[in-house]
Protein backbone atom coordinates (compact mmCIF):
# COMPACT_ATOMS: atom_id res chain seq x y z
CA UNK A 1 0.00 0.00 0.00
CA UNK A 2 1.44 3.84 -1.22
CA UNK A 3 1.24 5.68 1.68
CA UNK A 4 -0.66 9.25 0.83
CA UNK A 5 0.89 11.21 3.65
CA UNK A 6 4.71 10.99 4.66
CA UNK A 7 4.81 8.37 7.30
CA UNK A 8 7.34 9.47 10.50
CA UNK A 9 9.02 5.64 11.77
CA UNK A 10 10.17 6.05 15.41
CA UNK A 11 13.05 3.79 16.78
CA UNK A 12 14.85 3.15 19.99
CA UNK A 13 16.94 6.57 19.72
CA UNK A 14 15.83 7.66 16.40
CA UNK A 15 12.98 9.63 14.36
CA UNK A 16 12.78 9.25 10.51
CA UNK A 17 11.10 12.52 9.12
CA UNK A 18 10.37 13.76 6.11
CA UNK A 19 13.24 16.14 4.43
CA UNK A 20 11.97 19.63 3.93
CA UNK A 21 13.81 22.91 3.08
CA UNK A 22 14.32 22.74 6.86
CA UNK A 23 17.26 20.45 6.79
CA UNK A 24 19.44 22.25 3.54
CA UNK A 25 22.17 22.53 6.09
CA UNK A 26 22.10 19.96 7.65
CA UNK A 27 22.42 17.97 3.75
CA UNK A 28 24.75 20.37 2.78
CA UNK A 29 27.20 19.10 6.73
CA UNK A 30 26.04 15.43 5.21
CA UNK A 31 26.89 15.49 1.80
CA UNK A 32 29.70 18.10 2.14
CA UNK A 33 31.99 16.20 3.56
CA UNK A 34 34.27 13.80 1.40
CA UNK A 35 34.23 11.24 3.93
CA UNK A 36 30.65 10.29 3.41
CA UNK A 37 30.45 10.65 -0.25
CA UNK A 38 33.74 8.50 -0.45
CA UNK A 39 30.99 5.35 -1.58
CA UNK A 40 28.46 7.71 -3.08
CA UNK A 41 27.98 8.45 -6.86
CA UNK A 42 27.50 12.29 -5.74
CA UNK A 43 30.42 14.74 -5.66
CA UNK A 44 31.02 16.46 -2.64
CA UNK A 45 28.36 19.89 -2.03
CA UNK A 46 30.21 22.98 -2.47
CA UNK A 47 27.25 25.21 -1.24
CA UNK A 48 24.13 24.98 0.94
CA UNK A 49 22.12 25.59 -1.78
CA UNK A 50 22.52 22.19 -3.73
CA UNK A 51 20.40 20.91 -1.04
CA UNK A 52 17.13 21.71 -2.57
CA UNK A 53 17.92 19.41 -5.47
CA UNK A 54 18.07 16.57 -3.30
CA UNK A 55 14.90 17.38 -1.68
CA UNK A 56 13.25 18.27 -4.65
CA UNK A 57 14.19 14.60 -6.10
CA UNK A 58 13.06 12.90 -3.04
CA UNK A 59 10.08 14.70 -2.42
CA UNK A 60 9.50 14.07 -6.13
CA UNK A 61 9.66 10.27 -5.74
CA UNK A 62 7.46 10.22 -2.90
CA UNK A 63 4.82 12.16 -4.93
CA UNK A 64 4.94 10.09 -7.62
CA UNK A 65 4.91 6.81 -5.27
CA UNK A 66 8.50 5.17 -6.79
CA UNK A 67 10.81 5.81 -3.44
CA UNK A 68 10.90 7.69 0.14
CA UNK A 69 13.38 9.08 1.32
CA UNK A 70 13.71 9.75 5.58
CA UNK A 71 15.95 11.69 7.23
CA UNK A 72 17.75 10.20 10.23
CA UNK A 73 17.15 12.70 13.15
CA UNK A 74 18.13 11.99 16.95
CA UNK A 75 14.97 10.94 18.84
CA UNK A 76 12.78 14.13 19.79
CA UNK A 77 14.79 16.54 17.99
CA UNK A 78 14.61 17.87 14.24
CA UNK A 79 17.96 18.09 12.56
CA UNK A 80 18.93 14.93 10.54
CA UNK A 81 22.08 13.27 11.05
CA UNK A 82 21.44 10.94 7.91
CA UNK A 83 19.66 9.65 5.31
CA UNK A 84 17.88 6.33 4.40
CA UNK A 85 15.46 5.00 2.81
CA UNK A 86 13.84 3.36 -0.92
CA UNK A 87 15.50 4.98 -4.08
CA UNK A 88 12.89 3.31 -6.01
CA UNK A 89 9.86 0.44 -5.58
CA UNK A 90 7.57 -1.12 -7.15
CA UNK A 91 4.20 -2.43 -4.92
CA UNK A 92 4.53 -6.21 -4.64
CA UNK A 93 8.20 -6.24 -6.08
CA UNK A 94 11.37 -5.02 -5.12
CA UNK A 95 12.59 -2.21 -4.09
CA UNK A 96 16.34 -0.54 -3.74
CA UNK A 97 17.59 1.13 -0.77
CA UNK A 98 20.31 3.69 0.33
CA UNK A 99 21.03 5.20 3.67
CA UNK A 100 24.39 7.92 4.39
CA UNK A 101 25.32 9.08 7.66
CA UNK A 102 27.47 11.75 8.66
CA UNK A 103 30.81 10.72 9.88
CA UNK A 104 30.59 11.40 13.68
CA UNK A 105 28.20 9.16 13.75
CA UNK A 106 30.02 6.19 12.20
CA UNK A 107 29.95 2.91 14.40
CA UNK A 108 26.91 3.91 16.82
CA UNK A 109 24.31 1.33 15.18
CA UNK A 110 22.30 4.23 14.04
CA UNK A 111 22.42 3.29 10.50
CA UNK A 112 21.70 -0.69 11.31
CA UNK A 113 18.80 0.98 13.72
CA UNK A 114 17.14 3.03 11.38
CA UNK A 115 17.26 0.02 8.57
CA UNK A 116 15.80 -2.55 10.73
CA UNK A 117 13.03 -0.01 10.83
CA UNK A 118 12.71 0.79 7.28
CA UNK A 119 12.96 -3.02 5.91
CA UNK A 120 9.96 -3.01 8.32
CA UNK A 121 8.29 -0.62 6.52
CA UNK A 122 9.32 -1.53 3.31
CA UNK A 123 7.54 -5.44 3.72
CA UNK A 124 4.52 -4.73 5.75
CA UNK A 125 3.49 -1.31 4.57
CA UNK A 126 4.87 -0.94 1.08
CA UNK A 127 4.09 -5.13 0.82
CA UNK A 128 7.79 -5.13 -1.19
CA UNK A 129 9.12 -8.94 -1.58
CA UNK A 130 12.64 -7.90 -2.46
CA UNK A 131 14.69 -5.55 -1.30
CA UNK A 132 18.33 -4.60 -2.77
CA UNK A 133 21.24 -2.91 -1.70
CA UNK A 134 23.87 -2.15 -4.90
CA UNK A 135 27.18 -1.20 -2.54
CA UNK A 136 30.95 0.00 -4.33
CA UNK A 137 33.37 -1.88 -3.81
CA UNK A 138 35.85 -1.19 -0.96
CA UNK A 139 32.78 0.27 1.39
CA UNK A 140 33.18 -2.33 3.96
CA UNK A 141 31.25 -0.54 6.44
CA UNK A 142 27.99 -0.87 4.51
CA UNK A 143 28.62 -4.55 3.42
CA UNK A 144 28.75 -5.07 7.56
CA UNK A 145 25.57 -3.64 8.11
CA UNK A 146 23.61 -5.13 5.36
CA UNK A 147 25.62 -8.82 6.56
CA UNK A 148 23.82 -8.05 9.84
CA UNK A 149 20.65 -7.51 8.91
CA UNK A 150 20.80 -11.10 6.88
CA UNK A 151 20.93 -9.79 3.51
CA UNK A 152 22.88 -12.21 0.84
CA UNK A 153 25.51 -10.98 -0.84
CA UNK A 154 24.17 -12.27 -4.42
CA UNK A 155 27.70 -11.22 -6.87
CA UNK A 156 29.28 -8.19 -8.18
CA UNK A 157 27.71 -6.33 -11.15
CA UNK A 158 30.82 -5.24 -13.14
CA UNK A 159 30.81 -1.83 -14.46
CA UNK A 160 27.30 -1.85 -12.80
CA UNK A 161 27.48 1.92 -12.52
CA UNK A 162 28.77 4.81 -14.73
CA UNK A 163 29.94 7.93 -12.58
CA UNK A 164 31.91 10.94 -12.63
CA UNK A 165 33.89 9.80 -15.75
CA UNK A 166 34.13 5.78 -14.67
CA UNK A 167 32.70 3.08 -14.70
CA UNK A 168 32.15 1.07 -11.01
CA UNK A 169 31.53 -2.19 -10.04
CA UNK A 170 29.06 -2.84 -7.23
CA UNK A 171 28.02 -5.84 -5.02
CA UNK A 172 24.85 -6.78 -4.94
CA UNK A 173 22.86 -7.65 -1.85
CA UNK A 174 19.33 -8.53 -1.50
CA UNK A 175 16.97 -9.49 1.59
CA UNK A 176 13.61 -11.62 0.65
CA UNK A 177 10.70 -10.88 2.22
CA UNK A 178 10.38 -14.98 3.25
CA UNK A 179 13.80 -14.69 5.10
CA UNK A 180 12.59 -11.97 6.59
CA UNK A 181 9.47 -13.29 7.66
CA UNK A 182 11.98 -16.47 9.51
CA UNK A 183 14.20 -14.54 10.96
CA UNK A 184 11.92 -12.28 12.89
CA UNK A 185 10.18 -14.40 14.61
Amino acid sequence: MNPTSFPTLHTERLDLIEITQEHVSDLFALFGNEKVVRFYNLLPFKNESEGNRIIELFQTRFTNQTGIRWGIALKNTTAIIGTIGYNSYTTNHKATIGYDIQADFWNKGFVTEALQKVIDYGFNELQINRIEAEVMQGNFASEKVLTKLNFEKEGVLRDWMHWNEKHYDMTLFALLRKDFDINSK
